[in-house]
């Protein structure tokens, strides 16, 4: 069961917002990769705000992935690409629905 998540936002750098679009695009690539991430989620919340959702089964899969290939990629990407470092907040998650 879905206990724990993340949701992260970003905002781009002005004319970043395709490199920021490009980068959540490869992130998901990763993130399929990761047995741990059942749920992820990119987002583009307005024309240069962007957004992650990731959802895990325990506080051990969260802190895997806040310590995997996509965090790290995107603290390399952030001074380049977004106007201010990305705001991360742990959120407990008290229900979900999912596919089958």
């Amino acid at each position: 069961m879905i206990k724990h998540a993340l949701f992260v936002r970003l905002e781009a750098k002005p004319g970043h917002e395709k490199e920021v679009a490009q980068f959540l695009q490869v992130g998901l690539d990763l993130a399929q990769q990761e047995k741990t991430t059942p749920v992820w989620f990119a987002l583009q919340l307005g024309p240069s705000t962007f957004g992650i959702f990731d959802a895990f089964a325990d506080e051990a899969g969260r802190q895997a992935h806040l310590n995997g290939p996509i965090a790290q990629a995107l603290m390399a990407s952030a001074p380049k690409l977004l106007a201010e470092a990305p705001s991360i907040e742990r959120i407990d998650v008290l229900g979900a629905k999912l596919p089958g």
